[in-house]
């Protein structure tokens, strides 16, 4: 495809998939795409949607896909800063993926070529060399093969967690420095206590609710507690609400509501507060035509919600789904757990091997605790032995597929970011 082709393709697909969104918001758009215009990593970020049209066009390939494999729960943005720290329903510090988001069923294949490809990005960036890029993307796509081998060979007993007890180097840092964080210190940034009850502060991104919409909120409120486990009366009672804007690279344009609930004690520090943030399509949802799978979800909002809960063994307490105005609504605490690994911190090839070593694990466990012994009906076969038996041994060759890919579509996004800025700073996506 000559240059002009790839231009009016990328902004193709990025009209396809954001025009309603940025008529409906220009500012929250215009935003989004400076960040994305930052760096090539950045741009990948944000363009999940041009990375589907490619697995379906001009990068599509089934090799280490059957029927089976190809309709798998999925992550959906598999990249390399989609992980960091939760606090698990069991009270357990855990290193994982994060932000379900664009969760989906599809290939397996599509989340590990996205990492790998987001892995050659951060190697290039850090002026690593090819050979360097190759034995990091290889470490992972080997660590995820033996990851799922022992699954399914040890059954679902043998999925571990990535804690503070099976951790060492910069990840062991990640989770003791989530574990230093408190919930009476994310109250105290985020609320005000004014007589003698929590509030919350005021804000540049955070706006207050007029009467009308609190009352939609609270409606959608109390039909989201019908999608959790029994939680007491005391956490039912909300103090206050907020509405956030200006909410992350993914989520420009989308409204986002902040509740403040009394926790499960009358004190002070027991507050929670929770989001609730309208979901959208995800990307890859374009690029899977199957029925069964879309026909499950009430609304982007239970697919969410749903897709996390497949995917993690023990999924935030908090996490469920509603409806506001008839759109579907993800609803999950703002933890004060959280804690990112920064890409910035790891820069030698021996730290980097190790974390991204432990992240293919982390995938080869998320892929098998979503099949047919967890709680939905989705993926009704073990997705360990489908994967390890489509692989069929051929390790190598399936080492040798992700890291050609990681190179291939790492040098793609590099030039397709290019090609996004002189789209953007030259007027070519309209509306901005």
């Amino acid at each position: 495809m000559t240059t002009a082709g790839r231009s009016a393709h990328i902004l193709d697909v990025l009209v396809t998939e954001f025009g309603d969104s940025i008529r409906r918001d220009p500012a929250a758009f215009r935003r989004k795409f400076r960040k994305m215009a930052a760096s090539p990593f950045a741009f990948y970020r944000g363009s999940a949607c041009l990375f589907y049209a490619d697995m379906t066009g001009g990068f599509a390939d089934g090799a280490f896909l059957d029927a089976r494999t190809s309709r798998v729960w999925i992550h959906g943005d598999l990249h390399a800063e989609n992980f960091g720290t939760y606090m698990n329903a069991s009270g357990v510090l855990v290193f994982n993926v994060n932000d379900f988001d664009e969760a989906y069923v599809g290939p397996y294949l599509w989340d590990l070529k996205r990492f790998a490809a987001s892995v050659a990005l951060i190697g290039y960036a850090k002026a690593l060399s090819d050979e360097t890029i190759s034995e990091l993307v290889a470490g992972f796509a080997r660590a995820y093969l033996a990851e799922l081998e022992g699954i399914a060979h040890g059954g679902d007993d043998a999925i571990g967690s990535l804690t503070l007890a099976t951790t060492t180097g910069v990840l062991h840092r990640v989770l003791q420095t989530a574990r230093l964080n408190t919930r009476v210190a994310l109250l105290d940034r985020e609320t005000t206590v004014e007589n003698y009850d929590r509030r919350f502060a005021f804000m540049e991104d955070r706006l207050p609710v007029g009467e009308e919409t609190r009352r939609a909120v609270e409606a959608a409120f109390q039909d989201y507690l019908t999608t959790l486990p029994a939680v007491s009366e005391v956490e039912h009672r909300i103090k206050d609400f907020a509405l956030r804007t200006g909410v992350g690279i993914g989520s420009a344009g989308l409204p986002s509501y902040n509740l403040l609930l009394e926790g499960h004690t009358e004190a002070l520090e027991n507050d929670v507060i929770l989001y609730m943030k309208q979901a959208q399509v995800p990307a890859v949802a374009r690029h899977i035509a199957d029925e069964r799978v879309h026909g499950h979800f009430l609304h982007q909002g239970h697919r969410t919600a749903e897709s996390q809960r497949a995917l993690q063994a023990y999924a935030d307490p908090w996490l469920g789904y509603t409806a506001l105005d008839g759109v579907g609504q993800l609803v999950a605490e703002v933890s004060p757990y959280s804690a990112d690994l920064d890409w910035g911190d790891v820069n030698e090839p021996d730290e980097l091997a190790s974390v991204i070593g432990d992240l293919g694990r982390a995938v080869a466990r998320m892929h098998s605790v979503a099949d047919d012994e967890s709680s939905h009906d989705v993926v009704d076969f073990s997705t360990e032995d489908a994967i390890t038996a489509v692989i069929g041994g051929d390790g190598d060759g399936f080492t040798e597929l992700l890291v050609g890919f990681a190179h291939a579509y790492g040098a793609r996004a590099r030039a397709d970011h290019q090609l996004f800025v002189d789209l953007f700073r030259n007027g070519r996506l309209l509306g901005l």
